[in-house]
């Protein structure tokens, strides 16, 4: 997509007509796609988009920067389109071992990787579409009583997590070590056998389950999640993508290693400029062989559908969102990160791919350190939007 392109997709007077149908669309929304409890809905629960031309169905979450798309206010040129809600861990599943019902689905980075890298995965290829992205200092838990009050405490600890290889845990591990100079073998790892976050990600995918050779690796306590572990005492920290339920429910032993994520996350992109990647969006391989010109068509699609997202946001996101303080977040974010805050393409994202990339083969995960140009199409190389 050209900037000239991506300038008209994005130009739009906000009249107060404009606004009042704008403030339906998010109650409405629900009602155009269908969320679905398990992989994907069945077809014919699934919602139809205006578009005519190639049948092609998509799986994702309900994300801001999706929602134009979901409820057909962008097309992907060409194709009629069908969009079901997922969750993630159902997602890879349902892509790398199971019916593989979605034509475009989102997918998660790492799970990706290692299936390319390890199980000679060839079904899908990626397009530099990330549809999630988080800074990952918010995502380390500890005991108040523990005795860690920073990164560096953490050496000869035991740290607990429903899930040893996942994108948010790999990202982890190699913030640590090149941050803080904690090897993933500096640390004592207790893998446990429930999730107090299962409902949200759906399920495990044996990607998200890889531990390396060289690791110090228990099993925690039958039927204890790693929140109860970390209130009893067996680990001293959790790494994990989504707040465990401890920390939810507020106990009073349970905390952010980091008291202010937000500082630390601003200081690291700073620093490296990386906004790390969880997860990206992979198409068919053999329909887009059969159809060379549908890459650019779902990229344009995705991105389009992303660049109404901030003009609603640059626009009206101070009356749009419930936060109080949303127009000063998003002010701050544009001033440090820029207007494309949320990139897509490759251009942008090079040294966060590479840097992914580089820590799964580091840490003994990917069994070869993955390449750009082997992950993605070839197709979506020089795409920008």
């Amino acid at each position: 997509m050209t900037k000239k392109q991506k300038t008209e997709n994005v130009a739009h007077d906000f009249s107060r007509r404009d606004f009042i149908k704008a403030t339906g669309m998010a109650a409405g929304a629900a009602s155009t796609v269908i969320a679905s409890s398990g992989v994907l809905a069945a077809d014919a629960d699934l919602p139809r988009s205006t578009g005519r031309g190639l049948p092609l169905k998509l799986a994702g979450y309900s994300f801001d920067r999706l929602e134009a798309l979901m409820a057909g206010k962008v097309e992907i040129e060409g194709c009629n389109t069908q969009f079901s809600l997922g969750k993630i861990g159902d997602m890879n599943a349902d892509t790398f071992g199971g019916a593989q019902t979605a034509d475009v689905t989102e997918i998660g980075m790492h799970p990706f990787m290692l299936a390319y890298a390890n199980d000679n995965f060839r079904d899908y290829t990626l397009l530099p579409v990330f549809p999630l992205r988080t800074f990952r200092h918010k995502s380390v838990f500890v005991r108040k009583d523990s005795g860690i009050t920073k990164p560096e405490d953490l050496r000869g600890k035991v740290i607990g997590s429903p899930s040893y290889s996942s994108t948010a845990l790999t990202w982890l591990r190699g913030i640590f070590e090149d941050e803080y100079g904690i090897s993933p073998k500096d640390v004592k790892w207790v893998m446990a056998a429930k999730d107090s976050s299962a409902g949200t990600a759906g399920q495990v995918s044996k990607q998200e389950a890889v531990v390396p050779d060289g690791i110090s690796m228990e099993w925690g306590t039958p039927g204890k999640d790693e929140s109860e572990l970390l209130l009893s005492g067996e680990i001293d920290a959790i790494f994990h993508a989504i707040e465990p339920q401890a920390y939810v429910d507020g106990h009073p032993n349970i905390g952010r290693l980091f008291v202010d994520p937000k500082a630390a996350e601003r200081e690291y992109y700073k620093k490296t400029g990386i906004f790390p990647i969880m997860h990206a969006v992979a198409i068919r391989k053999s329909l887009l062989e059969e159809n060379p010109w549908l890459g650019e068509a779902v990229f344009n699609a995705y991105s389009k559908s992303k660049h109404m997202a901030y003009q609603k946001m640059f626009s009206l996101g101070w009356a749009m969102n419930s936060l109080p303080w949303f127009g000063q977040e998003l002010e701050e974010t544009r001033a440090l990160m820029g207007d494309d805050f949320y990139s897509y393409g490759i251009e942008n994202n090079r040294k966060a791919l590479e840097t992914l990339f580089r820590y799964s083969y580091e840490q003994g995960l990917a069994s070869q350190e993955l390449t750009i140009e082997e992950l993605f199409a070839p197709s979506s190389l020089e795409l920008t939007g």
